[in-house]
């Protein structure tokens, strides 16, 4: 199987293209007619997709930054496999997205892979749930667990009589009957080897370099932690609240699924300062999602199919998008408490965030004052595609131990227990 990449596309529109977007992507997230400009389903290993706007704006020294239009994908690597399907299945739904964006040509497909290349952004972090579940694997085993439940309805008065471990036998034989479920018979595959080598490559050369550095690092501590103190009693927080009806346009493309996306986009608080100290919570964010947390779990928060953090604008601005289960008020709440430190590490160096202190404590604990920050930055989610939108990342971890369940000898008590699965 393969690993997962994220993809994100920012090109500039003008301020005229902007209106006639926002009209034609709302009108499509409504009718949630995606599939017209772009068939997803078509597409090999897309997990979720989203597309939106920002609207122009003045960073914080005054300067109009333009308005632009934003493509973002998870989706099983290779992500430049994606930009060229999307070029040749998705050629009339590219050209309604990006004409008129600057240099967008529309000549040939090689011209179209190197325009979208050329407006791809770098991914600072990203978290994926379990790396290496690819697409494939996570709608097999939906459907192996579907066939096996339909079995044990079907014959649920022949099989109560039956102990554990024969209901079990029972269950492999009918899924060696069924073609279809022939991937059930073997463990799934991981990652490339290359991948992997490269992996664990950076696992052990990140501490290596960060030891190579610690006595740098430690001269430079005292100054650190003193202007970071300094600067963290001159913030000023924004007191903003949301307005009700961006609530109520946010709120439309949430809840209508297992899942929902979450997109936020703040300006970075000025000087060297804060963009060394980012650059660096971000780095160490970044190795703590590709080599801790990747089993399930971000600190103990497992409803995140992915997360991503990035840069825009020359670092002027920072954005954030996942894709979760459950509503983001449960969301939020489950952040606030199990990763408010996290939270304050990065999003501490946007401007108006809740004041921190040591750059992990307070901020995201002042409940309100965290939610107002963070639905005051989110941006709306014109068109969003997801291609298990029933599935919460529960039900898939959960279908990934049937299919393993059923593979080998089973103790009495590990068949009950794996009964109980299903």
């Amino acid at each position: 199987m393969p690993h997962q990449e994220s993809l994100t596309i920012q090109a500039e529109i003008s301020a005229a293209r902007f209106l006639e977007l926002d009209e034609m992507l709302s009108e499509i997230g409504r009718k949630r007619t995606m599939h017209d400009l772009i068939p997803f389903p078509d597409l090999g290993g897309v997990h979720f997709a989203r597309i939106l706007l920002m609207p122009q704006a003045l960073d914080i020294h005054g300067q109009t930054i333009s308005a632009s239009i934003l493509y973002l994908c998870e989706v099983d690597a290779p992500a430049r496999a994606h930009i060229a399907e999307l070029v040749d299945k998705a050629t009339a739904g590219l050209d309604r997205l990006f004409a008129g964006c600057d240099g967008y040509r529309v000549d040939s497909a090689a011209d179209r892979i190197a325009w979208l290349h050329a407006h791809t952004l770098p991914t600072a972090a990203y978290y994926v749930n379990t790396v290496g579940r690819g697409l494939t694997q996570i709608q097999q085993e939906a459907l192996l667990r579907e066939a096996i439940e339909d079995f044990l309805d079907r014959d649920r008065p022949r099989l109560a009589l039956m102990p554990a471990l024969d209901i079990r036998a029972a269950v492999q034989e009918h899924v060696k009957t069924r073609p279809d479920l022939s991937f059930a018979q073997s463990p799934p595959d991981g990652p490339s080897l290359g991948w992997r080598l490269g992996e664990a490559l950076h696992q052990v050369g990140v501490p290596a370099l960060t030891l190579a550095l610690a006595p740098l690092a430690a001269a430079a501590a005292p100054l650190w932690a003193a202007l970071l103190r300094w600067y963290e009693t001159h913030d000023v927080p924004h007191q903003q609240r949301p307005d009700p009806q961006s609530l109520r346009e946010l709120s439309r493309g949430e809840d209508f699924a297992a899942q929902s996306p979450l997109t936020a986009i703040g300006f970075v608080k000025p000087g060297w300062f804060r963009q060394v100290t980012l650059t660096g919570a971000l780095a160490a964010l970044d190795y703590g999602v590709r080599h801790l947390y990747n089993r399930g779990s971000l600190t103990g928060v497992r409803t995140i199919h992915f997360a991503r953090w990035l840069l825009l604008d020359d670092g002027r601005r920072a954005l954030f998008a996942s894709n979760y289960d459950g509503s983001l008020e449960s969301y939020m709440d489950e952040f606030i408490d199990k990763v408010a430190w996290g939270l304050n590490a990065v999003f501490s160096n946007g401007l108006g965030y809740p004041r921190t202190r040591w750059l992990v404590g307070d901020g995201a604990t002042d409940e309100q004052a965290f939610k107002n920050y963070l639905r005051t930055h989110q941006l709306r989610t014109h068109v969003w595609y997801s291609a298990y939108e029933n599935l919460t990342t529960h039900n898939i971890e959960t279908n990934a131990r049937i299919r393993a369940g059923l593979l080998g000898q089973s103790s009495p008590a590990e068949a009950q227990a794996w009964l109980a699965l299903l």
